[in-house]
């Protein structure tokens, strides 16, 4: 029987959300083993001048954890 963890994680990027989420999965896949999925919480981005200045992704991440 597996057990498994989820922590929540907030990516940013200068391009887009997609981007935001891809950069935060790949800093998790450098620490967590085992990643089987996301769930995308929340979208926010950060304003300048008028124009987003940095678009943020919260996401939940489950992996399974070792025996």
């Amino acid at each position: 029987m597996a057990v498994a963890r989820v922590t929540k994680i907030i990516g940013a990027s200068k391009k887009s959300w997609h981007d935001a989420v891809n950069e935060a999965v790949k800093r998790a896949n450098k620490t967590l083993r085992n990643l089987t999925g996301i769930h995308l919480l929340e979208q926010k981005a950060h304003i300048e001048k008028g124009k987003i200045a940095e678009y943020r992704a919260t996401i939940e991440v489950t992996f399974i954890l070792e025996d």
